[in-house]
């Protein structure tokens, strides 16, 4: 018999029990010792009715994605889902945990499903760019009715045992799911119930046959959100042909789909986002079986926009927070802030009704740095400069407690600098959070030169308690985002210069992916934060700094690269802007061009690639992948290109450096010039993802 599944008899129900640790994946093995278990048990004339459960912490997760894109081993799932379909004896799927994708599918096979209360059961393929392909678009539909089905499938979130149950997915909530499942089994053979095959019962999807709107309507509802993606659209045909179709039909054309999806660019790009996930919270350089310190209370010193999401983020995951400001005033503001921001989640549906008060009970507001003495963190998220920050970290000496990890929420600053003023730099580190911190998903951890090896996993730790993504990352300036960021802020500036518009360059970007362009990120962040900071320095910016001086600030002001009609933050294209560049232009002596769409898109991604081998170059990030994870999640590149680094060997880093070359020379602007990795990379005809075989290899 299997290594990985067993069967058991307790007199006439038979037990096949899959164990195939940390989630028992769907791997050939598995697959194949249900298929012989389940044979075993239908050929067995004492077992009149099998119980299929799981040891460990959960039922079967998945598919094995290891497998995808190599030679299917056999026994393929369909046929394992036949034969469980087909036993004549009844088959309970008992579920713990979760039951996802190939996992649910199984379950549906089945004919009954019981469930622990805290199980989860869903069929999240979308999110790696893929569609059920075992049949789940095809009996999901049957089980629930094509609305939840299309929720699920289409949107690809799970849900609960009680949702479960309410809508037919389950026929029980059990209190343990081995025992559970062979007192259904018991029941169904006392009362001598038949036995119900999804496949043959069409009860739930007989109103949407006489009426497809009501398909029609959750399909529209569910993609909405779906710009430039594939795979949702094709899974919601996927469901429709389980209204249009006969099972054996529907279950081909699933196949079909599911198979083009496989060897999609879109799909490989979202396979490789989720790897590179799990990839970046493996630190390099840190000794083996470091213990993360532990974290039980935080401190977070000012309660502005970035302190006060940061607050949400820890109390969202049941952290008491010690919320620190300087004067009553701001403290009860921030507070307020979070107040409401969590009323409209709850209003929205969000979250639960009595969430914000428990939420909010967890947040201690404070005034006095004095206030840090039992935290185990400390998150400062003061105003951004070096002197404000320093003088921060010269007082925590003074009251934070030994061991605690101590973190600057900065976007640019140098942690070497700011650890330099405290008596404990090896407790010093980034963290730093995107805007809105209580929203956005990334984590940028920032390894300063003194920074002990369990402070960081302890920083890794936490940032994923909290639902966050972390990305270690080396000092430098704007460490690895916003280092490739203004490199794409430098060319979108050249191009106004050039003769194009800033609805030409955004519309570029955006039809590229981006959830916005460069101007409207700008008009949204404020003009005159730039505008302030040039001053500081003594640079000019000819166009940004006269729209400033025309009090053309963005959208708090109404007016920026776009106009904003009162109370709206829909971008208007600005005929006074386009005559206010042209003046700039004419006062300059510069000519226009037209700039084509081809040469905008080059500008904006080929320089930030650039910048990317810098960094790699420099070890401020250990991995491309790591730099991909830091777009994907703090930045918005879409899903479906899989991270800047990723795209550009899509693309081919040879294509990329000789253009990087045209535009150093047309644009006279040497910076552009292939870095050395990338001029190495494009020679040798290799591409990014060969760094990390290599470092593996090594």
């Amino acid at each position: 018999m299997s290594e990985v599944v067993k069967l058991e008899r307790h007199d006439e129900v038979g037990i096949v029990t899959v164990d195939s640790p940390p989630v028992n994946a769907l791997s050939a093995a598995v697959r194949g010792g249900i298929l012989e278990c389940i044979k075993a048990a239908v050929a067995d004339p004492v077992i009149k009715g099998i119980v299929l459960t799981c040891a460990g912490r959960t039922f079967i997760a998945g598919a094995d994605i290891t497998e995808f894109g190599k030679p299917p081993k056999p026994p393929a799932l369909n046929d394992v889902l036949s034969e469980i379909e087909n036993s004549p004896k009844p088959v309970v799927a008992a579920i713990h945990g979760t039951a996802l994708g190939g996992g649910l599918e199984v379950a549906l096979a089945c004919h009954f499903r019981v469930a622990v209360k805290e199980a989860k059961l869903g069929l999240p393929e979308v999110k790696l760019g893929l569609l059920p392909g075992a049949g789940g678009t095809q009996r999901l539909p049957r089980a629930v009715g094509p609305e939840l089905a299309v929720k699920m499938i289409v949107g690809g979130d799970p849900i609960g045992a009680a949702e479960a149950l309410k809508n037919g997915l389950i026929e029980e909530i059990v209190e343990g799911p081995a025992a559970g499942g062979e007192a259904f089994v018991r029941k169904l053979l006392a009362e001598k119930r038949p036995l119900r095959r999804l496949r043959d019962d069409d009860s739930k999807i007989a109103a949407a046959k006489a009426d497809r709107s009501i398909f029609t309507n959750a399909v529209a509802a569910m993609t909405k959100k779906s710009r430039g993606l594939e795979a949702p659209f094709a899974a919601a045909d996927a469901v429709g042909y389980a209204i249009d179709l006969p099972f054996d039909e529907g279950l081909k054309k699933e196949r079909e789909g599911f198979l083009k999806l496989v060897a999609s660019d879109q799909s490989k790009a979202q396979r490789y986002a989720f790897f590179a996930e799990r990839e970046a919270s493996k630190i390099a350089g840190v000794p083996e079986g470091t213990k993360p310190r532990p974290v039980n209370r935080v401190a977070i010193l000012g309660a502005g926009t970035m302190g006060g999401g940061i607050a949400m983020s820890f109390a969202n995951a049941g952290f008491p927070v010690t919320l620190i400001e300087t004067g009553e005033e701001q403290l009860k503001r921030g507070m307020g802030i979070m107040q409401k921001n969590w009323e409209a989640t709850a209003a929205r549906g969000g979250i639960p009704a009595d969430a914000p008060a428990k939420r909010m009970a967890l947040i201690n507001g404070v005034v006095g740095i004095e206030n840090v003495g039992d935290a185990d963190l400390v998150i400062e998220a003061v105003f951004e400069t070096m002197a404000v920050k320093k003088e921060v970290f010269g007082k925590l000496d003074q009251y934070v407690k030994p061991g605690a990890v101590l973190a600057s929420n900065t976007s640019y600053l140098n942690i070497d600098e700011i650890a330099k003023s405290t008596k404990r730099p090896q407790d010093v580190l980034g963290m730093h959070f995107f805007s809105p911190a209580n929203v956005m998903k990334l984590c940028e951890i920032v390894r300063a030169d003194k920074t002990a090896p369990d402070a960081l996993v302890t920083a890794v730790s936490i940032a994923r308690k909290i639902a966050k993504v972390p990305a270690v990352v080396g000092v430098c300036d704007g460490f690895v985002g916003n280092r490739m960021l203004a490199q794409r802020g430098k060319q979108s500036e050249k191009l106004l210069f050039e003769g194009a518009l800033p609805q030409q360059v955004d519309a570029v970007v955006t039809k590229f992916g981006m959830p916005m362009g460069p101007f409207a990120m700008g008009d949204l962040a404020g003009l005159d934060i730039g505008w302030r900071s040039r001053k500081d320095r003594g640079i000019k910016s000819e166009i940004a700094d006269a729209l400033c001086e025309a009090g053309r600030f963005g959208q708090k002001t109404g007016k920026g690269y776009y106009k904003y009609e009162a109370g709206s933050r829909s971008a208007l294209p600005d005929p006074e802007v386009e005559k206010l560049i042209d003046e700039t232009l004419l006062r300059l002596g510069r000519k226009k061009r037209v700039v084509s769409d081809d040469e905008i898109l080059e500008r904006m991604m080929y320089p930030m690639i650039n910048e990317g081998a810098k960094i790699l170059e420099e070890g401020i990030a250990a991995r491309p992948s790591d730099i991909d994870v830091v777009w994907l999640y703090g930045y918005g590149w879409p899903i479906y290109r899989g991270g800047p680094m990723f795209w550009a060997d899509t693309v081919g880093l040879k294509h990329i450096a000789d253009r990087l070359s045209y535009y150093a020379k047309e644009t006279n602007d040497p910076s552009l010039e292939p870095a050395p990795l990338l001029k190495k990379l494009a020679a040798e005809g290799k591409t990014f993802a060969s760094l990390a075989a290599g470092s593996k290899a090594a």
